[in-house]
């Protein structure tokens, strides 16, 4: 048997360190002497190594007891332990890149924009949190839509913020917080129906119908082609007639391009706007965005429907 201080140096730890370890229950005692000071047996030794290299993880205390308890403590225990680590310390790295990044925006700005950037920055959470931006989207779409269509609407609409930002990047991100945050931009500005809701309209058959659309006349944006008379077009203005119960005609497209120029809003296109710049990839072309391919099919369908056009 040993005493506390001959395991301590065994260990090469100091006292205080077994008797930490001691009290929180990590290291039990194997009897006590007569003068009732512990005593350990050689088993200490190696359980005692073992908490030191769980702590130099920097696992928690009660993480390393929960590691401990289990009859094999380097089996699956271990492995869960070290998995939250990892999250945890990806987390960490974030919020560093990412603060790194905005105290590079902030370093680099003239006297003039420092107090803006500042402001914008010091609103956003660190790591960035899109809340703001999801709630935003919640708000904006009819409560009737399915939620398959809310989730597939989101995952386009809401941008994942980079996990190794540019200065650029975070403020674009900055600045798109502010603007989802904006009570300005309410849920009636950014809906894409063409008429307030009635007793015939069908979001899902118009949200069904763009999300078609959108994905054809992105692979247009792609190509760089100039809006144009096809398949993307006819997609867009049948989903906005089948949702209101009518038919595909000319007249119907010319109301559809007039109440369209009508809706349109510049803080919506700013919205999409600052989405592209913050998803941009560090070369090539964007990937277009929901709002890039809306503005496609809108320029494609005033061009099908302006005075004298075929």
């Amino acid at each position: 048997m040993w005493s506390i201080g001959e395991l301590a140096e065994h260990a090469g730890v100091t006292v205080k360190t077994v008797r930490f370890y001691s009290d929180r229950g990590l290291l039990p005692e194997a009897a006590r002497s007569t003068g009732g000071h512990r005593r350990y047996g050689p088993r200490a030794l190696d359980r005692l190594r073992l908490i030191r290299s769980l702590r130099t993880l920097d696992l928690p205390v009660p993480e390393v007891s929960r590691i401990l308890d289990h009859e094999d403590p380097l089996e699956g225990a271990l492995e869960d332990a070290i998995a939250r680590q990892l999250s945890d310390l990806g987390t960490q790295l974030a919020a560093l890149r990412w603060r790194e990044a905005a105290l590079r925006l902030l370093r680099d700005c003239g006297p003039e924009e420092r107090a803006d950037r500042l402001r914008l920055v010091g609103a956003v959470s660190t790591p960035p949190d899109t809340t703001a931006l999801a709630r935003f989207w919640r708000c904006a779409l009819p409560a009737r839509l399915p939620a398959r269509l809310v989730t597939a609407i989101l995952e386009q609409a809401v941008p994942q913020p980079p996990a190794d930002p540019t200065p650029a990047q975070v403020l674009a991100f900055a600045r798109l917080h502010a603007l989802a945050s904006d009570p300005r931009l309410t849920g009636d500005r950014c809906r894409p129906e063409s008429r307030r809701p009635d007793g015939t309209y069908r979001p899902d058959v118009l949200y069904d119908g763009l999300g078609e659309a959108y994905a054809l006349a992105s692979a247009d944006l792609r190509a760089r082609r100039s809006p144009y008379e096809g398949d993307a077009l006819d997609c867009f203005v049948a989903a906005h007639a089948a949702s209101r119960g009518l038919r595909d005609t000319p007249a119907f497209r010319r109301e559809l391009s007039g109440v369209l120029a009508l809706t349109a809003d510049p803080l919506v296109g700013r919205y999409w706007q600052l989405t592209a710049e913050l998803t941009a990839p560090p070369s090539g072309p964007p990937e277009p965005t929901m709002g890039a391919a809306h503005d496609w099919l809108r320029t494609a369908l005033d061009a099908q429907t302006a005075p004298g056009a075929h």
